[in-house]
C-alpha cells in the first residue's frame, strides 16, 4: 500500500511540474506572436500604411537621392556626340530668287539708275546755328508701317532691316559700334550678324527608345519684325547766306528689345550704327512702300529727305551740358514728349524769329 501511495503521489508530483511547464511555454509563445497595438498616425487604417510586422524591409531613401537607385536612361553623358547644325537661312537675308518674266506691267530700270543728289554745300563760316538731335523711330506707328513691308522683289526683302543687312553683308555700308555714335569702330560682316541673332542653343535629339542620340547645336533666328526702332542722329544747321535751315542725318541705329528667359521686358538695345551718307546710294535703290498708290513709289533715299516718317526726340545738345537723354532726368514719359516737342519750337522759332514781318 506504501509503494502504490508513493508512486500515485510522484505521478501526480510530475503532472504538476509538467502543467507549469507548458504554461510558461504558451505564455513565452503569446508574448513573441502578440504584436503591440499600433501608433495612432492615422495611416494603418486608410490604407496608405502598414504595421511594422507587415512592411517588408526596404532601403532607405531620403531627400538627397540614394546611391542604389538606376539613373535616368537620358541623362547626358560625356560620350554622346555634338553635331553643330548650320543655320538654313534667315528671314531678313534669306536670298531671293529674281523673277524669270517681269514681273510688273511696265519696264523698271530706273530704280536700277537712280543716284542720291548731292548736299549743297554749306560753308563753315555761315553756318551760324547748329544743334543735334537725336531721335527715334517706332515703325508700329502708322505713318512708318512702310518699314516693316515684308514682301519680297527682285532686290531682296523690303523690310529696312533687311535692305540694310544685306547692303552690310555685301560690304556696301559699313557698321560701327553701337555703344559709340561718332563712328569711331568699325565692325566686321560677321560681327554685325552674329549681333543680330539670337545666339545659339543646345538641342538633344531621341531615338525611337527615348534615349538621347546626339545633341545639336543650332543657331536660335530673330524674327525681323522684331527690330520694331531705329534711332537717327540729325543735326540742324542754319546756312546765313541762303537764309535757310538745313536738317542732315549723320547715322541710323537699329535697336532690338532684350527680354529675360520669362519674358520679361529688360531695355532696348542698340545692335550697329550706319554712317547715312554713306548709304544714301544704297537706300536710293529701293523703293519705299506707299499703300496709296503703289506705282508712285519714293526711295528710302527720298523718303528720310523729305522727312516721311513719324519720330520723337530724345536726346539733344540744347542745354544739355551734361549730355544726357531725356529719360535720364524726365522719368514720365509724357513729359519727355513734351519737352521733345519744345525743343523742336525752339529750332523751328530760330529761323522765325529772324525774319521781320
Amino acid at each position: 500500500m506504501k509503494m502504490k501511495s508513493l508512486t500515485v503521489g510522484l505521478l501526480l508530483a510530475s503532472l504538476m511540474i509538467s502543467g507549469v511547464v507548458s504554461a510558461q511555454q504558451r505564455k513565452k509563445t503569446t508574448r513573441k506572436t502578440t504584436t503591440p497595438p499600433a501608433q495612432s498616425s492615422g495611416y494603418g487604417s486608410s490604407g496608405y500604411g502598414t504595421t511594422p510586422t507587415q512592411q517588408q524591409p526596404t532601403q532607405q531613401t531620403s531627400s538627397y537621392g540614394n546611391n542604389n537607385q538606376q539613373q535616368p536612361t537620358n541623362q547626358p553623358q560625356a560620350n554622346i556626340p555634338i553635331v553643330v547644325v548650320k543655320s538654313t537661312g534667315n528671314a531678313a537675308l534669306d536670298t531671293i530668287k529674281p523673277s524669270l518674266r517681269n514681273d510688273a506691267s511696265i519696264e523698271r530700270n530706273l530704280i536700277k539708275d537712280r543716284q542720291p543728289l548731292a548736299y549743297e554745300n554749306i560753308r563753315e563760316d555761315d553756318a551760324v546755328y547748329r544743334q543735334r538731335v537725336w531721335r527715334e523711330i517706332d515703325t508700329r506707328e502708322k505713318m512708318n508701317l512702310p518699314f516693316r513691308y515684308s514682301a519680297d522683289e527682285d532686290n531682296g526683302n523690303q523690310r529696312f532691316i533687311s535692305i540694310i543687312l544685306k547692303a552690310i553683308r555685301d560690304r556696301e555700308i559699313t557698321a560701327f559700334d553701337p555703344l559709340d555714335d561718332r563712328f569711331t569702330t568699325p565692325l566686321t560682316p560677321q560681327a554685325v550678324m552674329e549681333s543680330f541673332s539670337g545666339g545659339v542653343d543646345t538641342v538633344p535629339v531621341y531615338d525611337l527608345q527615348g534615349n538621347i542620340e546626339r545633341y545639336e547645336v543650332r543657331t536660335k533666328e530673330v524674327d525681323p519684325d522684331s527690330i520694331y526702332q531705329f534711332r537717327v542722329k540729325e543735326e540742324w544747321v542754319f546756312d546765313k547766306e541762303s537764309s535757310r535751315m538745313f536738317v542732315r542725318i549723320l547715322g541710323i541705329c537699329p535697336v532690338k528689345p532684350i527680354y529675360t528667359s520669362t519674358g520679361q521686358f529688360i531695355d532696348m538695345s542698340p545692335l550697329f550704327w550706319i554712317y547715312y551718307p554713306d548709304a544714301r546710294g544704297v537706300l536710293s535703290r529701293f523703293e519705299a512702300f506707299n499703300g496709296k498708290n503703289f506705282g508712285a513709289r519714293m526711295t528710302w533715299e527720298e523718303l528720310f529727305e523729305n522727312r516721311m516718317f513719324s519720330s520723337y526726340i530724345t536726346k539733344t545738345t540744347m542745354d544739355n551740358p551734361y549730355d544726357r537723354r531725356l529719360k535720364d532726368f524726365i522719368k514720365d514719359p509724357i513729359l519727355r514728349l513734351l519737352e521733345g516737342e519744345n525743343i523742336k519750337d525752339k529750332i523751328f522759332n530760330y529761323e522765325q524769329d529772324l525774319w521781320s514781318y
